[in-house]
């Protein structure tokens, strides 16, 4: 008896396949999701245990009024005083307000 000849079967065309329609589904999904916060003033990491801002918490209220808000909507977002508000958007001003170097977050 003579015995079938085997069928040779190549993955590598159906694993490109399956690969790329996995980068299309994340594409697709990542269109779906709304787009991340750049910073977000209620992180915890921007206080200190005692209350503080972080050096993040700093850059955040930095951010703020890079973005034109103003120290009563920075100190709501970031629940700190009006008077701490105050305090950073003066140092804000002073480092060049718009005009500063920023920071890195995180």
């Amino acid at each position: 008896m003579a015995a079938k000849p085997a069928h040779h079967f190549d993955p590598k065309p159906v694993l490109e396949l399956i690969a790329s329609i996995e980068a299309d589904l994340l594409r697709l999904k990542g269109m779906l999701e709304p787009a991340p916060e750049k910073f977000d003033p209620a992180n915890p990491h921007n206080k200190t245990c005692d209350g503080k801002l972080t050096p993040d918490g700093v850059e955040c209220c930095y951010r703020m009024f890079d973005e034109g808000n103003s120290r009563y909507s920075v100190a709501r977002a970031m629940k700190i005083s009006f008077a701490a508000a105050t305090h950073r958007f003066n140092a804000w001003r002073k480092a060049g307000g718009e005009k500063r170097v920023r920071s890195l977050l995180g």
